[in-house]
């Protein structure tokens, strides 16, 4: 699997990120104003630039209905795992968000089957990577998403989809906000994760935060196809909405997981 992106001599320009989306350093609710935030070393232009060049649009998954830019098996990134400084400086991590995990995609899935769930409502789906759970919660008219991630690329990504399908960009907000660690109050009535409990590590503090999310009146859902820290203990506090079978490509690089579910924490 890749360690880095490689960057090509620069693209065409494509339309800028709007910068209205970016929260900075904190969530951005519906009616606050803040700067675009910007990573050292390179700014949100050139994160664009790579992921469109870097990614294939892609519609086999779970949720065909959303268009994404995605690494595939198409994508040179997909096979070659050469380091390339100038991408090093770009981008802080892996490209985890070039990638439709299959929690995501389960996420996804169940948000346009039931759009009820999210009609009307604030939705902050945490960890969001290529913003497909978002974009689903606004194809179904959500109020306002706020789409979460520590990797500012992935909020990049997030924009450029929710483009790609033309939802309603004034409803979506970008945070790079830990907000686990910081322990900052969630206003969203909804909360959306996918494959968040890929290790016991991580496992342990985000149990707690779920937890007291929901005494606290939150709705959260989260989408798993049986990773290691999605440990049965935990599992007891949480009921199956839904159960879904991935695609076969959704398999063959998902390491062999078929089935992806859906649980609500109780």
């Amino acid at each position: 699997m890749l360690r880095r992106l490689i960057c090509k001599p620069p693209a065409p320009p494509s339309p800028s990120l709007p910068s209205h989306l970016w929260a900075s350093r904190r969530i951005r609710h519906a009616g606050d104003h803040a700067p675009c935030r910007r990573s050292s070393g390179a700014n949100l232009k050139d994160i664009e630039r790579v992921i469109l060049q870097e990614t294939k649009i892609s519609r086999d998954h779970l949720t065909p209905e959303i268009a994404l830019h995605l690494i595939t098996p198409e994508c040179r990134l997909f096979h070659e795992p050469v380091p390339n400084v100038n991408v090093t400086k770009l981008f802080k991590d892996d490209p985890f968000w070039a990638f439709y995990w299959p929690g995501g995609q389960a996420i996804s899935r169940y948000v346009l089957d039931n759009p009820s769930l999210v009609a009307g409502k604030s939705v902050l789906d945490v960890g969001s990577g290529c913003g497909a759970s978002a974009v689903a919660a606004l194809m179904h008219q959500a109020k306002y998403v706020v789409a979460n991630d520590i990797d500012e690329a992935a909020g990049c990504a997030a924009v450029l989809n929710a483009q790609l399908n033309g939802v309603d960009l004034e409803r979506l907000h970008i945070s790079t906000e830990n907000l686990i660690k910081t322990s900052q109050l969630v206003k969203e009535d909804l909360i959306l994760l996918g494959d968040v409990f890929y290790d016991e590590e991580f496992a342990a503090v985000l149990q707690p935060w779920l937890q007291s999310l929901r005494k606290a009146g939150k709705q959260i859902l989260v989408g798993d196809p049986g990773r290691h820290g999605l440990t049965a203990n935990r599992r007891q506090h949480m009921r199956r909405l839904a159960k879904y079978e991935l695609t076969e490509s959704g398999c063959i690089e998902n390491n062999g997981f078929r089935f992806v579910n859906v649980w609500e924490l109780r």
